[in-house]
């Protein structure tokens, strides 16, 4: 189920994240449910992860529309930390409590982006949490090749980036 889920929200994301600033500010609160939960509670049961991601995109949506400038540096700060966090991830480097301050970084480097190149800061991170939730849900349900994981996320990425620069003529 959960699989499903997040490839429509990492479809969405790559092609309507800059449009809809809101949903991709849900659907960066759904991705963090989807990746702490594991992490909090390991033998929480599926549908708990599923529902604190579906919770936690309702508060960013709500977030989103009713506090939009705490909502850009907030949504910036969690996405980028998270892209850091994943790459290191598909790099299979394990910086044990080190983790942290790379979530911290790629953290204030996504704030920085979002504030200073909004657009394009939408864009580019609305394409690389699209492109991994799209690929951690087809990986869930299909199973993807781990030699292929990084040439296909690069894929689909860069598709999600070219789709949203057309929109923005």
């Amino acid at each position: 189920m959960s699989g499903g889920l997040q490839i429509i929200f990492g479809v969405v994301l790559l092609t309507l994240g800059r449009k809809l600033f809101w949903l991709f500010v849900a659907g960066v609160g759904f991705a963090v449910g989807m990746f702490i939960t594991p992490l909090v509670a390991p033998d929480a049961p599926q549908g708990v992860s599923l529902a604190v991601a579906v919770a936690l995109a309702v508060l960013g949506a709500v977030l989103a529309i009713t506090l939009q400038k705490i909502a850009i540096g907030l949504v910036g700060f969690i996405a980028g930390g998270l892209i850091a966090l994943w790459l290191l991830k598909a790099l299979a480097l394990d910086l044990g409590a080190m983790q942290w301050l790379i979530f911290i970084v790629g953290g204030i480097a996504g704030a920085l982006l979002l504030a200073t190149l909004f657009e394009w800061g939408l864009i580019l991170l609305s394409s690389l949490v699209g492109a991994n939730l799209l690929l951690s849900g087809v990986d869930a349900l299909l199973g993807v090749p781990t030699s292929l994981f990084p040439i296909v996320f690069l894929l689909v990425f860069g598709l999600g980036v070219i789709i949203q620069a057309r929109m923005l003529r």
